[in-house]
């Protein structure tokens, strides 16, 4: 496993937690306190923020996952990677996407712009 497959776990494991205090938990330690998350449905500053989106895409998706589509990669302190949004029993995705993720020095997330290939409104 490279840095950048490492990355993208940890980042997808955060949105796959249920659990409000150890998703905040997990927040805190993969973003820089002033992150920003930024896709066509959302954008946000800080841990509070990012973990209310995170939130709110599990409540209007329950029983969902992310899970990677694809392979990661990238240069320098940007990641690149694709996800989709599953039922977690298994089945068709109801989203597609990509993420580019901007690293610090230290490795922890302060920028993530997210884009959306398949929505469920166009699936």
């Amino acid at each position: 496993m490279n840095a950048y497959s490492d990355l993208v776990d940890r980042y997808l494991a955060v949105w796959n937690e249920t659990d409000a205090d150890a998703r905040a938990a997990a927040v805190g330690a993969l973003f820089t306190p002033d992150a920003i998350y930024v896709d066509p449905l959302a954008d946000v500053r800080g841990h509070e923020q990012i973990a209310a989106a995170i939130a709110g895409v599990q409540q209007t998706f329950p029983g969902h996952v992310l899970r990677p589509h694809g392979p990661a990669d990238g240069h320098h302190d940007v990641v690149r990677f694709g996800w989709e949004l599953v039922p977690a029993t298994g089945g068709e995705s109801v989203a597609v996407g990509f993420d580019v993720a901007v690293r610090d020095t230290e490795g922890r997330v302060r920028a993530v712009l997210g884009f959306l290939d398949k929505t469920p409104a166009t699936a």
